[in-house]
């Protein structure tokens, strides 16, 4: 294994890490089981990667090796010990959920520009693995996915993806992008929650619907 390797192996751990640790936190909320919080951590963590390597067509990531469900169980085992401090509050769980989401997408946008493809494509399979195993997440514990709300959040991972392109043209040691790239997610994620930023929501006034279609609406519900 080589030094870039290593080092997207070890931001691939982290992220899962964080991940979990995210998910299990809201399967303690919901009152899951050690199995089915299990279960939900890890999705959380492999879920985004595992679109990433089936579109891009290379072996899923966490099929080469045992390391990421190990890496899940001791953040089962970790929020189970310090249950206090991890599933209390929710600042615990969006840290996690930014640290995840911001390595996530760096390792995404690593590992397709190592497949050769161009540098949108990254962007895009960096967002998909940053959020993917959140939209999974949620919709196994049934709540509104966080990717699909008006919170700043895939928003985030494409304002870091910008920035790591942009940054790569200057010819910088690969880290520098890499580091940008998670300092604007991460950045982006606490100015929106501390300031309450948001895109706007799409509205549709129900008077201009046509009364037809509200009554076939109506019909299927």
């Amino acid at each position: 294994m080589n030094g870039d390797q290593l080092f997207i192996t070890i931001i691939e751990v982290l992220g899962t890490i964080a991940f979990a640790i995210s998910g299990i936190r809201l399967a303690a909320a919901k009152r899951f089981d050690w199995f089915g919080a299990y279960v939900v951590g890890l999705v959380t963590a492999i879920g985004g990667g595992t679109v990433r390597d089936v579109l891009l067509d290379i072996p899923v990531f966490w099929m080469l090796s045992f390391r990421y469900l190990g890496v899940t169980g001791v953040a089962l085992a970790a929020v189970i010990i310090f249950r206090q401090a991890l599933v209390r509050g929710m600042r615990t769980l969006f840290l996690f959920d930014a640290i995840g989401l911001a390595l996530f997408v760096v390792v995404g946008i690593q590992k397709t520009i190592a497949a050769g493809y161009p540098m949108w494509v990254a962007i895009v399979m960096g967002i998909i693995t940053g959020s993917f195993g959140g939209i999974i997440r949620d919709i196994l514990i049934n709540e509104e996915p966080l990717f699909f709300r008006k919170d700043i959040y895939a928003t985030a991972c494409l304002a870091g993806g910008v920035a790591y392109y942009l940054v790569s043209l200057t010819e910088a040691p690969i880290w520098v992008p890499q580091a940008m790239c998670a300092i604007i997610i991460v950045g982006l994620r606490v100015l929106a929650v501390h300031y309450d930023w948001s895109l706007p929501i799409l509205k549709v006034d129900e008077n201009s619907i046509p009364d037809d279609q509200q009554a076939n609406d109506g019909s299927h519900a």
